[in-house]
């Protein structure tokens, strides 16, 4: 399903795709964190090139607190959640062990992610380290 707000970067990953010679079509799946973009018939490497492309194209053009995501047969949405299961169990294993957890290096979207799950762990707190664009998550005991 597209909106009027979707309407303008489907488009633009239609042409983009087809310039790739990549036979994949695009379906949109509203979520919360906003609009999801699956292309269909593909997936791998490509995916972050376009995501990037996308969040640079039309990145503003959405609520401040949305994003566009960018999928190939839910590839990135099952990263997503095995991502999110790693950050909750090194959480609870820091708790566990009062010893700090690494996780990474993990480019912004991914940190987010971690960041986020272990806000949910009372007791457990993250930290990127590191100057490069991929950081290191570091998953602590709350002092």
């Amino acid at each position: 399903m597209t909106n009027q707000a979707t309407r303008p970067i489907v488009e633009f990953l239609d042409r983009v795709i087809r310039a790739f010679g990549i036979n994949a079509s695009v379906i949109v799946e509203e979520t919360a964190d906003g609009p999801r973009l699956n292309l269909v018939r593909h997936r791998g490497e490509p995916l972050k090139a376009l995501q990037h492309i996308v969040d640079m194209s039309f990145g503003r053009s959405l609520p401040a607190e949305q994003r566009v995501f960018v999928d190939a047969l839910e590839y990135r949405k099952g990263k997503d959640v095995e991502l999110r299961k790693m950050a909750l169990f090194l959480a609870q294993k820091a708790k566990d062990t009062g010893l700090d957890q690494q996780l990474g290096p993990l480019n912004p979207y991914e940190r987010r992610i971690v960041h986020m799950a272990v806000a949910e762990v009372p007791g457990a707190t993250t930290e990127s380290v590191g100057d490069a664009f991929s950081k290191t998550v570091l998953i602590s005991l709350r002092k």
